[in-house]
């Protein structure tokens, strides 16, 4: 079987540890599928990808490449919103509507919320999965001793950031000077925060990332947008508890007191941090793995299965 993962992107997979969450996952299903199947990994559209004829095309949020290949067929792994007006200004609507095309979403949120006008071949819904590279980061006992007061924020949308800096000077700092919050894939053009334990980091590579979330003890994702939210999942792998609103699919994903902490309102989200920060180590600790036992749920063995029975 002739199989097309197509990914439009400018990144370099030759450099997977510097890949984002789309690019990675395609990597790892690429990698996984080419033991039974004969794959094409692509990121532009080239004359040999146009004149073969492939058994099955899998692109990633990208419908316009349906209208450029001949397959038999066309599944559209959707990560993101595909809001109708998005749609039609990407030039994406067309090649939906007169394209036989399967979707595969990355969460039921995600899938629950795009439009039944879209009137897909099929629907079905494929949970993201734990890269390889997390899935090699382990965490022994040792390691949850030495983890310092460090929390994390890695998402790289903005939203919310700068209220919750506000939270975190006023409510936290204040009374726990030796805890620390690190950004990561943002960089910070304003002013200097370190006097308040606020460090910017920018973008890094994903393995210094794991290798940070080891060192810390939780994860600060708000949930504003997020269609499933991979980041989150690799905090808790790394025995990082969510401290979140419980928006979009980190309502899934985050359960109050095993994994993580929800607030109804950002003003009260310092609460759980506070309360957390109380802890002994041994219910840190307990947390901790509570967390990694639930983003285990997701490892790669047990999501791919998924992709083996949709392409048979």
């Amino acid at each position: 079987m002739q199989i097309l993962i197509y990914v439009n992107t400018k990144q370099d997979f030759k450099k997977n540890n510097t890949l984002g969450g789309i690019e990675i996952l395609n990597y790892d299903l690429f990698n996984y599928l080419k033991k039974k199947h004969k794959l094409t990994l692509a990121s532009n559209l080239n004359n040999r990808i146009k004149k073969n004829i492939w058994d099955i095309v899998i692109s990633s949020n990208d419908a316009k490449i349906f209208n450029f290949v001949k397959a038999k067929r066309k599944i559209l792994w959707l990560h993101n919103k595909l809001q109708i007006e998005k749609a039609f200004r990407k030039k994406q609507l067309i090649p939906i509507l007169f394209n036989k095309i399967e979707a595969v979403f990355v969460s039921e949120y995600l899938k629950k919320n795009t439009s039944s006008f879209y009137n897909f071949e099929k629907s079905l819904v494929i949970p993201n999965f734990l890269p390889k590279i997390c899935e090699r980061t382990k965490i022994n006992n040792s390691e949850f001793i030495t983890k310092k007061n460090k929390f994390v924020w890695s998402v790289q949308r903005k939203k919310g950031l700068d209220n919750f800096i506000d939270i975190w000077i006023k409510k936290i700092n204040t009374r726990y000077n030796d805890v620390e919050f690190h950004i990561f894939g943002l960089n910070n053009i304003k002013k200097n925060f370190k006097k308040y334990n606020i460090f910017f980091h920018g973008r890094v590579p994903r393995y210094k990332l794991l290798k940070f979330y080891k060192n810390s003890i939780g994860m600060i994702c708000l949930g504003y947008d997020e269609t499933f939210c991979l980041n989150a999942l690799e905090g808790m792998k790394m025995g990082l508890p969510i401290f979140s609103l419980g928006k979009t699919n980190l309502k899934t994903l985050v359960k109050n007191n095993l994994n993580g902490f929800k607030v109804k309102k950002l003003e009260q989200i310092d609460k759980p941090i506070k309360k957390y920060l109380k802890l002994n180590n041994r219910n840190k600790k307990k947390i901790m793995k509570s967390s990694i036992a639930f983003a285990s749920q997701y490892d790669s063995k047990n999501i791919l299965k998924q992709w083996d029975k949709l392409i048979y």
